[in-house]
């Protein structure tokens, strides 16, 4: 007959090995550009899936922290004003810490549940439940949408190409003019030079 240990290491082989929440959990990267006098999520629809959160929740999260206006369109969320992917992820990763993650076992496997005027977060995994607190909304700032300047980076889609074969972006009235880039690339730049409503510039690695 088998002994206790034999018997208790057969019974955890045979348990299933629960994936931690890094493993199961990733989101995609954020594909975020300036178009105009607009902010453009580019992958917002994608984002918003992995999530597992409606558009009434979460889209209005993220209007209401960066203080603007927006809608979406199809896959993407258009934003009014100016706005950097480093501030935008910053707010995604306060979603998930607020409204997706369970505080007890860290999984996202949870579903928002309103009991009488009190928003509740349930794990599906561990049962865990917690009340959601009202949170303050905290305008994030955003660029004045006339300010390109010399020496900053921006992050631009590439509309079409020059004559000379460059990339161009247009921000507001500025064209910026990108060496090595192609349309329809999404890219980093840095401005070298701005003449009136142009700009040269040049891809950040």
């Amino acid at each position: 007959m088998d002994n206790y240990d034999t018997l208790l290491s057969r019974a955890v082989s045979k348990t299933p090995r629960l994936e931690s929440s890094g493993e199961r959990f990733q989101l995609p990267k954020l594909r975020i550009f300036i178009e105009g006098r607009t902010t453009v999520w580019d992958n917002y629809e994608e984002v918003r899936e992995k999530l597992n959160r409606d558009t009434e929740h979460f889209g209005k999260f993220i209007l209401r922290e960066l203080g603007t206006a927006g809608k979406v369109e199809g896959n993407r969320m258009i934003l009014q004003g100016h706005f950097t992917s480093d501030a935008i992820n910053d707010l995604v990763n306060e979603y998930v810490a607020e409204y997706v993650r369970c505080a007890e076992c860290g999984r996202p496997d949870t579903r928002l549940i309103k009991y009488d005027r009190v928003t509740t977060l349930k794990c599906d995994a561990c049962g865990a439940q917690r009340s959601i607190q009202k949170r303050r909304a905290r305008a994030v700032s955003n660029k004045p949408t006339a300010a390109i300047e010399e020496g900053k980076v921006y992050e631009v889609k590439i509309e079409t190409t020059g004559k000379k074969g460059d990339g161009i972006a247009r921000v507001d009235k500025f064209t910026i003019f990108v060496n090595g880039a192609r349309p329809g690339d999404i890219v980093k730049v840095r401005i070298n030079k701005v003449d009136g409503t142009r700009a040269f510039a040049s891809r950040e690695q």
